[in-house]
């Protein structure tokens, strides 16, 4: 009997054995030297990377941000009231990751990816780093679909192609927002996925977004990202990296996508007070000198995907806020020298009623115009010189000036194309609208008519295109061949609208 429990005991002792698993775990520990402003400094972190993701010992996260000999700054993601000198910090070996997902479409989220809305728990697919190298060029394709906004001045001078970096520049209050936001309402319908970025923007002016994009049937499509005034510099620095990170998702699966960065100039302000907490020697205006590289490569993320990787795209929009109109100071022309073209926005446009208050000569699209159909291309050819020749005559009639026919003829084309031009908020055009107005204007066919005239053949053209037969003919004409149809077919169909006047 003593035997047989001998036996036993072996057999169990063997197994316990041949099952055992140590639970010692080789950790890289660090201990904090000093906590404030959302930045801890961390001694004893030597294997960290920069990026990474720390835990501090009350659960609160943080990301490596800063490496030097003998300590770790590290930017927190929350509240750093709860943490002190002294308190425990573990690596976790794992770049900071962003959740991504078809169901984070409709939600607003933090930079972090946590809910804002009270809409419940997120449903994500996965997590990707937010700090991810841009598509090499032999990964991209050609720009050659135009992304329309719906704003006649901007798809008619300023096209914008799907996978381009367009800057809206502007002083404060002249529309920048809006114009993103309308471009974002007009992809109703168009299956291009949309991002709104708000770094360092009011959270009821947010508020005010979200519900008229929830209003218009755009927040099915659309994800908001915040990162309010009221938060950290590190939110609001890790806020459009968390919004492009999603963005790639999306293209990654052969999704075309539209991102606004509502605004970089805040952008560059937080990364600003990062580093001058984090002790970085301070360049031109107290800017880093890595302030150019910090805006490159968030705006080089966005591409054309060539067709063997699925053909998506990412359409940035950033904006960026000038003092006085000055479009040469430090974060301006850094931005300006990343992006594909700006639409630049001017306060005396505004002021004197012009909206969108788009100044036409210095704004410039540098690929849009390789995707603009080519019925638009042959209607608004012209237009910018036009434009441009109607500024240089008004100039010069306000002087009291005779005039000749022909410079008379010149003159009001002009102020029949600027009045042409003015469109309020959120009042989108389709392309095919936009064509047929500006064939209208182009071939003389509104020098009979006055101004008010020509705001109401406006409106009769897009009802025209929905309602009467030949209307129909032309928009489907357009829409599919992206082609203007026979011209005495649309010489016709303006007349007999020109009845109604």
């Amino acid at each position: 009997m003593a035997k047989l429990n001998i036996e036993q005991m072996t057999e169990v002792i063997k197994r316990q054995i041949e099952s055992f698993e140590s639970d010692a775990k080789l950790e890289s520990i660090g201990r904090v030297l000093s906590v404030g402003d959302g930045i801890a400094l961390v001694y004893g972190l030597k294997q960290v990377k920069m990026g990474e993701m720390v835990l501090f010992n009350n659960g609160l996260k943080g990301m490596v941000f800063n490496l030097e000999e003998h300590r770790v700054g590290v930017i927190l993601l929350g509240d750093s009231h709860t943490i002190k000198e002294g308190d425990i910090v573990k690596a976790t070996h794992q770049i900071f990751e962003m959740p991504v997902g078809e169901n984070l479409l409709g939600r607003v989220l933090d930079p972090l990816g946590e809910p804002l809305d009270l809409k419940g728990n997120l449903h994500f697919e996965k997590y990707l780093p937010i700090e991810r190298p841009a598509k090499q060029v032999m990964e991209r394709g050609r720009i050659n679909e135009s992304l329309q906004t719906g704003i006649k001045v901007i798809d008619a001078l300023i096209p914008i192609g799907k996978g381009q970096r367009e800057l809206i520049i502007g002083d404060r209050q002249t529309g920048k927002t809006t114009i993103a936001i309308d471009a974002i309402l007009n992809q109703k319908g168009k299956d291009v996925v949309c991002i709104y970025v708000a770094i360092g923007q009011k959270e009821s002016s947010v508020a005010s977004i979200v519900q008229l994009l929830n209003d218009k049937g755009a927040l099915d499509y659309t994800t908001v990202i915040l990162a309010g005034a009221s938060k950290e510099g590190t939110f609001q620095y890790l806020a459009p990296f968390s919004g492009v990170t999603l963005a790639e998702y999306f293209m990654e699966k052969g999704k075309d996508v539209l991102i606004v960065y509502d605004d970089l100039s805040k952008h560059a302000v937080a990364y600003r007070e990062l580093s001058l907490l984090l002790g970085r020697p301070p360049g031109r205006e107290a800017y880093p000198g890595d302030i150019f590289y910090l805006h490159s490569r968030l705006l080089e993320r966005s591409a054309k995907l060539s067709d063997e990787l699925g053909g998506g795209s990412i359409t940035a929009l950033p904006i960026i806020e000038t003092q006085n109109g000055d479009v040469s100071a430090y974060i301006p022309t850094n931005v300006i020298s990343i992006t594909d073209g700006q639409i630049y926005l001017e306060s005396e446009l505004f002021y004197a009623g012009m909206r969108p208050a788009v100044n036409a000569g210095l704004s410039v699209s540098r690929v849009g115009g390789q995707a603009q159909i080519k019925a638009m291309k042959k209607v608004s050819g012209t237009l910018r010189i036009n434009l441009a020749n109607y500024r240089e005559l008004a100039s010069f009639a306000q002087f009291g000036s005779d005039l000749d026919e022909n410079a008379k003829r010149r003159l009001d084309r002009g102020e029949k194309t600027m009045e042409i031009m003015k469109q309020d908020v959120h009042e989108l055009y389709n392309i095919e609208t936009q064509v047929i107005l500006l064939f209208a204007l182009q071939s003389g066919l509104m020098d009979d008519l006055n101004l008010k005239q020509v705001k109401v053949l406006e409106d009769e053209i897009e009802q025209g295109l929905r309602i009467i037969e030949e209307g129909k003919t032309i928009r489907d004409h357009i829409r599919t061949t992206h082609e203007l149809p026979e011209e005495s077919l649309i010489i016709e169909f303006i007349n007999r609208l020109k009845r109604f006047i």
